[in-house]
């Protein structure tokens, strides 16, 4: 049995929560008591248990695990690179996120049009520029890029992970993008 709902284009034969390991189950049980939904990114993912569990391990490592990077900072990357991807998915669900995170609907939507227009400081700013670079053109990142956030007072550490958060998000965008991901409509007026 499938889901009724298009969580993508591709008939991926997204199985019923309650044909979904034990494991799974308890985790979008989670979701929902923290979020009050199951973000359909996980949805898509859970026809593929093994890719659900990477997926799910790496994004709550990067998002939330021990980082020089603040979780407004780790947002506002995922809402830079994906608006140079054009990722809808990401952008409505990572510019609710910084909405929350900021307290500031304003710098949200700035984020998601033109991060340039956005009030930023030195760090923030030095942040999102290498990001957008990354994004951009990744072969042309130098040392002076990465001089640059060290710099604005980042670590080599928190250099990384700007790297792989920047990394992953242009990954995430691009299978949104495939499969014409949705985004749930929850996130649409959350923090406004």
């Amino acid at each position: 049995m499938t889901q009724s709902t298009d969580v993508t284009a591709l008939d991926l034969g997204i199985p019923a929560r309650d044909a979904l390991p034990d494991e799974t189950q308890r985790y979008f049980a989670k979701c929902d008591e923290k979020l009050g939904m199951v973000p359909n990114v996980l949805q898509a993912y859970s026809h593929r248990p093994a890719q659900l569990d990477a997926f799910s391990r790496y994004y709550n490592e990067l998002m939330f695990g021990e980082s020089g990077l603040s979780s407004l900072e780790r947002e506002m990357i995922a809402v830079v690179v994906s608006s140079i991807n054009h990722c809808f998915y990401c952008l409505t669900a990572h510019g609710a996120a910084v909405r929350q995170y900021s307290e500031n609907p304003q710098l949200g939507e700035m984020l998601v049009m033109n991060f340039r227009a956005a009030p930023l400081d030195q760090r923030q700013r030095a942040m999102l520029d290498f990001a957008a670079l990354l994004t951009e053109a990744p072969d042309r990142i130098d040392e002076a890029d990465r001089q640059a956030l060290r710099d604005a007072g980042f670590s080599d550490r928190d250099i990384w992970d700007i790297a792989n958060v920047t990394g992953f998000y242009n990954m995430t965008n691009r299978v949104a993008a495939a499969t014409e991901m949705q985004p749930n409509p929850e996130y649409h007026s959350q923090c406004r």
